[in-house]
């Protein structure tokens, strides 16, 4: 079945919290101590969070998990987890449930959505970067600490932190010509296709770890100076390429002190 011919809303109701629950260990494979429980996708609804679910008849195939936050006196959503199950995959399912996000937070007049990404990804990157118009320019280093999920291949959970920028010029452009606007690449940070066989396996683990570094090397100087993650790219071989250069809109909930 084609993403479209499946409903994206809001979940409603215990059972359907708990379904949320079990898609995300499936997904995930997280131990029992490391799963997003029950009662904070319950807190996520009654708080002013979003819990959106996407439903092929009645069985949930996705889900998007997110909480409010406050950063210098602005509101702000963190979307904490976007959930597909890998035979949903590579449809557009994901896209629909981050737009409609997108659409809920602004009717609330809320400004920026933000969620953490792991820069190893590669398809997960393009789709934040390419499909959606966040930009990434601040990097967290094991946010999570070594997590227990095979996705993470036992290396440190550095994230990038995506900033949705639901009312800018990029993402509007973006949603009005399917394009983001051009910008002067600076720089480029790469990420090779058997980045996942080498997480896989322990004799090759080494292998991404040395990418992992090196990336966070380049993503911390490239921040420092003012760069901020603007494009990415996809090779015929399947590897990642992030493009970075000065973000044109002065769009930001930094704090001033």
């Amino acid at each position: 079945m084609s993403a479209e011919a499946i409903s994206i809303r809001r979940c409603q109701g215990l059972d359907e919290l708990r379904a949320c629950v079990a898609l995300q260990k499936e997904i995930w494979n997280f131990t029992d101590a490391e799963l997003v429980p029950l009662r904070m996708f319950v807190v996520a609804e009654k708080v002013g969070g979003q819990v959106m679910g996407a439903y092929e008849g009645k069985e949930m195939v996705g889900f998007a998990l997110s909480v409010p936050g406050t950063r210098s006196g602005h509101i702000y959503l963190h979307s904490h987890m976007l959930a597909v199950r890998k035979d949903h995959r590579n449809g557009g399912l994901g896209r629909r449930l981050k737009m409609l996000q997108r659409e809920d937070a602004i009717s609330r007049g809320i400004e920026l959505i933000e969620w953490t990404f792991d820069p190893l990804e590669i398809k997960n990157s393009y789709l934040n970067i390419e499909k959606l118009g966040a930009i990434a320019r601040r990097y967290n280093i094991n946010q999570y600490g070594i997590t227990s999920s095979p996705l993470q291949g036992g290396l440190p959970s550095d994230r990038l932190i995506a900033e949705w920028w639901l009312r800018s010029k990029r993402v509007e452009t973006l949603l009005a010509t399917g394009a983001n606007p051009l910008f002067e690449q600076q720089s480029s940070i790469d990420v090779p296709a058997q980045i996942y066989d080498w997480k896989a396996a322990a004799e090759t683990r080494t292998h991404a770890q040395q990418v992992q570094e090196r990336n966070r090397d380049q993503f911390l100087r490239a921040f420092d100076d003012g760069l901020a993650v603007l494009g990415y790219d996809r090779d015929s071989e399947k590897n990642g390429k992030f493009l970075l250069g000065k973000w044109d809109e002065n769009w930001s909930y930094a704090s001033k002190d």
